[in-house]
């Protein structure tokens, strides 16, 4: 028995590699490393991503630059003098990383592209190709450019209240912070607080943005190619007074729960509550509208014609009962007066007139058998 064919697989989606401005085989040891350990590294920004291998997209380890001390060629261990040119080591702030690669132009590129990122300048110390020097220019012009739109981890998406509220109630995570502009025209503010003759002095400074670059407002204003950059200037131009705030994990849950008191209700006034409106009828039903109580008219054909009132809210007053019309007798009636007096019968008529309203039955009636009379008297004839 044949079988039916099976759907047909989907291809597997390749994973997307990342991008870096250089990448290669790197061999590390850091400080508790006993020995050498291979890596596929890759250089993005100020950060050295370390994976297994050259197809796995997430890595499983990196080194940060931002706290560059020094890079020098390093000799290998074991009594040997002599450079072979495949040893670099990394100086860092409490560490040093050495690394290990299979070459001499190798190690010049690894060295001339870290120098890149952190001094973002193109070094002229090392040897280098034409070629080597334009891939690095390339490199530098992408650094500019991720510095520019990144923001320095002191960063915080906070108004000047809670920078202040920041600031005073975590001083040991720092006393200066960058937080948006209050203007809303796209700029930046620098929040900070210091003791200043034993009193707390707290001071915002405007940063704006112009072309590319941002520049400080004070009264000589100071031009920043990145906000990088603005931070370096008030951290070096006060001689590291400044520290720039780095946040504490509850901070967030402070500035929540103050914001959180702020938009309670007052528990004396309840809230207001809309009233709910009526809802719309359907088409398909008769409504009746009120309206205001209007006198009861009587009609003289009433028990002929009785009133269907269509079901619907009982009104708020009820009107007199309609008088019942008597019976219409063959009987002459007498005639109300006029304003003229009473009206006179004319000789010829033997029925008197009959009112307005009387039910057409009691007319055929009459009529039927004064044809009747008329007939019989042409037959006696």
């Amino acid at each position: 028995m044949a079988t039916a064919p099976g759907l047909p697989r989907a291809p597997k989606s390749k994973p997307i590699l990342p991008s870096h401005y250089y990448e290669g085989f790197l061999e590390k040891k850091g400080p508790k490393d006993r020995d050498y350990k291979k890596f596929w590294a890759g250089l993005q920004g100020l950060t050295i991503y370390l994976y297994i291998s050259n197809r796995d997209p997430q890595y499983v380890e990196k080194v940060d630059l931002s706290n560059f001390l020094a890079l020098t060629d390093d000799a290998p261990r074991g009594g040997s003098t002599m450079d072979p040119g495949t040893h670099f080591c990394l100086s860092l702030e409490g560490q040093e990383i050495r690394f290990k690669v299979d070459s001499l132009e190798a190690r010049e590129m690894w060295k001339g592209f870290i120098m890149t990122v952190v001094e973002l300048k193109v070094p002229s110390n090392l040897t280098l190709l034409p070629g080597h020097r334009y891939m690095m220019a390339e490199a530098l012009t992408k650094e500019k450019d991720r510095r520019a739109q990144e923001k320095p981890s002191c960063f915080l998406n906070v108004s000047r209240v809670e920078a202040q509220l920041l600031l005073e109630r975590y001083p040991d995570c720092g006393n200066m912070l960058l937080r948006p502009g209050s203007d809303r025209s796209g700029g930046y503010s620098i929040t900070t607080r210091q003791t200043l003759n034993g009193a707390e002095v707290v001071r915002h400074y405007k940063v704006k943005r112009e072309g590319l670059g941002y520049v400080i407002d004070v009264e000589e204003p100071i031009s920043c190619s990145s906000l990088h950059d603005v931070v370096n200037y008030f951290v070096s131009n006060t001689k590291g007074a400044l520290v720039p705030f780095y946040p504490d994990e509850d901070y967030e849950k402070v500035l929540g729960d103050d914001k959180q008191r702020q938009q309670l209700p007052d528990p004396g006034k309840p809230p207001w509550v809309p009233t709910p409106l009526p809802p719309v009828p359907d088409q398909d039903e008769n409504y009746i509208i009120p309206i205001s109580d209007q006198p009861t008219t009587q009609y003289v054909n009433e028990d002929a014609l009785p009133i269907r009132l269509p079901p619907g809210p009982k009104p708020k007053k009820q009107g007199k009962p309609l008088p019942k019309v008597p019976p219409v007798s063959n009987k002459a009636k007498t005639e109300p007066k006029g304003l003229d007096g009473p009206k006179k019968v004319t000789p010829g008529s033997s029925q008197p007139k009959v009112p307005f309203g009387v039910s057409i039955c009691t007319d055929i009636t009459e009529e039927l058998e004064r044809k009747l009379r008329q007939r019989r008297a042409n037959l006696e004839k």
